[in-house]
């Protein structure tokens, strides 16, 4: 699983096991040390009608509709995405996403990322 935080939005981008794991087990986390506190990241199946997501204890927590992920893992839906409405008026833009594999050369492992739609579009 990968995070991407910027200003006010938080996206997550899940691999195809991953979302197998949602499926089986309902959630799946990451952590990130930095020697003397970790940040741990959270994707969870919730019984809520949208996305929502928590930050407690160095710990981000996004909860995804039951209904959401099933149509998630049934489907080649790529994501939900929600406002989250805070209490200081303002909103926090949450994204979970299928990660695919890139269309550029990168040095990372992308064999358990999802096939992206525009290569095999364009094969």
């Amino acid at each position: 699983m990968k995070i991407r935080i910027k200003g006010n939005s938080v996206r997550m981008r899940i691999t195809r096991s991953e979302l197998d794991r949602i499926g089986t087990d309902g959630e799946i986390m990451e952590r990130t040390e930095f020697g003397h506190a970790t940040l741990t990241y959270i994707l969870k199946v919730a019984d809520i009608d949208e996305l929502y997501a928590t930050f407690d204890n160095n710990t981000i927590t996004m909860l995804v509709p039951r209904s959401f992920a099933r149509q998630w893992i049934d489907t080649d839906r790529v994501g939900f995405e929600n406002y989250m409405n805070l209490d200081n008026g303002k909103k926090l833009f949450l994204l979970i996403e299928k990660d695919f594999k890139c269309l550029d050369e990168t040095h990372e492992d992308q064999t358990d990322n999802f096939d992206n739609p525009l290569l095999v579009r364009n094969q």
